[in-house]
């Protein structure tokens, strides 16, 4: 089995192109105060199915120290009150911002969110340097995806305006199950009505 991973960047905000009007309204707002609970809750609803392991691990204290490096900012996107995904930028390097993890929970998928999200979340890379103080002015925005990744993925970006600038072709070992957001959690289908 092989692994592709795709490195893409942007090099100019004008390079932003927004997603279509979500099928269901949205509110997307910056989780201001740090929360490694919120985050790792994030992490595991959205990567669970798409093999987001490294982090599994973490202790309460890793998820706080990144959480409060400037220069990190969590977006989360809510839907009548629910959390239905998010964006992290890291912009620890100066006039550089990765986004470090991006993607909608199982239920909100295929309403259009994900280029709203995303769409929003580049506008916010780009300005990051006007809400830390040690930023300088942003110079690139990039992130990588692979093929375990959600199958939309590479497509989103490229289509919000990012684009691809290296792949790299690595042996994988075999594919098992993916962690899922909790043990057991199983198949949770479509669970969301947002009618």
């Amino acid at each position: 089995m092989e692994l592709t991973t795709w490195y893409l960047e942007q090099s100019d905000v004008s390079q932003i192109r927004p997603g279509r009007e979500p099928a269901t309204a949205a509110e997307i707002r910056q989780a201001e105060l740090a929360s490694p609970e919120l985050s790792r809750f994030l992490y595991t609803a959205v990567g669970g199915d798409w093999f987001w392991t490294d982090r599994l691990p973490w202790t309460w204290q890793q998820w706080n120290d990144l959480l409060t490096a400037p220069g990190v900012e969590t977006w989360v996107a809510w839907v009548r009150g629910t959390p239905a995904g998010f964006i992290e930028l890291d912009g620890r390097h100066p006039g550089i911002v990765e986004i470090a993890y991006f993607g909608l929970l199982p239920g909100f998928t295929g309403q259009n969110l994900g280029g709203h999200l995303l769409a929003e979340g580049l506008r916010r890379a780009w300005s990051l340097h006007e809400r830390w103080p040690h930023q300088t002015p942003i110079t690139r925005v990039w992130v990588h995806t692979c093929s375990l990744d959600g199958p939309a993925a590479l497509a989103n970006y490229q289509a919000r305006g990012m684009s691809l600038y290296k792949t790299e072709v690595t042996p994988a070992g075999p594919i098992t199950e993916t962690p899922g957001p909790w043990p057991g959690a199983g198949d949770r289908g479509n669970p969301v009505n947002p009618a």
